[in-house]
């Protein structure tokens, strides 16, 4: 057994990965960077609050809207624990990551106050982003005649801070970055950028919905001012995220949405709006995904995240090692698992990704080929798309031989040496 690894008997909590696929075979599910699978408690917390006490929140005067009031907030209070917000009135309830993210340019964009970046003001992202920490940045510098400039790579998949106070220029408004590469596993110094930022006066937005469900996330001691990441790789369901940001901060932002629940008053000539966090959550919530992420946060805390990420620093150790046997096949970013996540990205000589991810699932090996959502990070590498497998806290050194072994399969099948 590997040193650091999680028992296995925690993969009896995860019902779908007792299930067969490709005729027969075992699951091999290496794409929990996409996203993850889900514990019975994630599961049966939703489906309790669904079956006996569904009802609106913050709205309904009765016995069930009490009860799901309660359990909406609760799951609030869990998420502010797990990232160790100063105060739960610091997290917001989104529908995804890339929600968050899009609320965070965009209230940037509209704010009346110094917060607005305006003509030439500078924001600041890097090269190896997902589009979620992209798009929103390019529609906001575009709208308001800014500029927008970015970290570039090393050869390694590092970024490249040679150059930090050329780039996070005295005009900068805002530096975005990823806490980890969804697409080369880079885990970057957000301490040491946001501190360069800080020192011109720069808003930081990290997005860490690659880091949030793999090691111990603290708001406090990040350096960031607004902090994005999502319910569905964190073993919980699809349809929530969440955006922290400091409570000062999100009180002197416009808001994102207008409707119910985030307003004070409302007459025919104007609104005033509800301080953080219901200034930012227009409209009915996600509450049942709210009750399972909750669920979820308090299930990874129940094994502790610094044991999750010695597991995920000891599976892809072991899933390098593993890929270095294969022979024409080339790892894309850091080499060691030291300086990276779970999810790993590579090129098979002579094989399109989309061919090498069809050949695996045919083996009972899931995981992802394309861009990823990253399409620059593929440019600066000189590829299309890649195949990206990716682990988490369930995954077992038997399930990496097998992709070692599928992967010799495609390359007998196509005949690549």
């Amino acid at each position: 057994m590997l040193p650091g690894l999680l028992p296995e008997s925690l993969r009896d909590d995860f019902p779908i990965l007792s299930r067969q696929v490709a005729g027969g075979q075992r699951l091999v599910y290496l794409d929990s960077a996409n996203t993850s699978q889900k514990p019975q408690v994630v599961i049966d917390a939703m489906a309790d609050h669904l079956a006996h006490h569904n009802a609106n929140v913050a709205r309904a005067m009765h016995e069930l809207g009490a009860e799901a009031s309660e359990a909406f907030e609760a799951a609030r209070d869990v998420v502010a624990g797990f990232i160790k917000a100063p105060s739960r009135n610091e997290v917001i309830f989104t529908k995804n990551a890339s929600e968050a993210l899009n609320l965070a340019a965009q209230t940037l964009t509209w704010a009346d106050s110094d917060l607005a970046v305006r003509r030439g003001d500078r924001v600041v992202i890097t090269e190896m982003e997902h589009h979620a920490n992209i798009v929103p940045w390019q529609l906001l510098t575009q709208r308001r005649d800014a500029e927008l400039a970015w970290f570039g790579l090393t050869d390694e998949g590092q970024l490249d801070l040679s150059s930090i106070d050329e780039v996070i220029t005295p005009n900068t408004k805002v530096v975005a970055l990823t806490w980890v590469s969804n697409m080369l596993g880079t885990i970057n110094p957000v301490a040491e950028i946001a501190a360069r930022a800080h020192e011109v006066g720069a808003l930081v937005v990290v997005d860490a919905s690659q880091a949030a469900p793999m090691m111990p996330v603290d708001v406090s001691s990040l350096g960031a001012d607004l902090v994005a990441f999502t319910g569905h790789k964190c073993v919980g369901p699809t349809g929530i995220g969440v955006l922290w940001g400091r409570e000062a901060l999100l009180n002197a932002l416009p808001p994102f949405l207008g409707g119910g629940e985030m307003i004070e008053t409302v007459t025919m000539e104007r609104s005033t709006y509800a301080a953080a966090p219901h200034r930012f959550e227009a409209g009915t919530p996600p509450i049942a995904e709210a009750i399972g992420l909750g669920a979820a946060l308090t299930y990874l805390q129940g094994i502790g995240m610094d044991k999750i990420h010695a597991h995920e620093q000891a599976i892809t150790d072991y899933m390098l090692q593993g890929l270095a046997t294969v022979g024409g096949l080339t790892v894309l970013g850091p080499q060691t698992a030291t300086q990276r996540g779970g999810a790993v990205s590579f090129e098979l000589a002579g094989v399109h990704p989309h061919d090498v991810a069809q050949l695996l699932d045919s083996r009972g090996v899931a995981v992802r080929a394309g861009h990823h959502c990253a399409t620059p990070v593929h440019q600066r590498f000189g590829v299309q798309s890649s195949t990206r497998a990716s682990s988490y806290l369930y995954t077992r050194p038997e399930e990496i031989d097998a992709l070692v072994d599928a992967l010799e399969f495609t390359k007998s099948y196509f005949k690549v040496a």
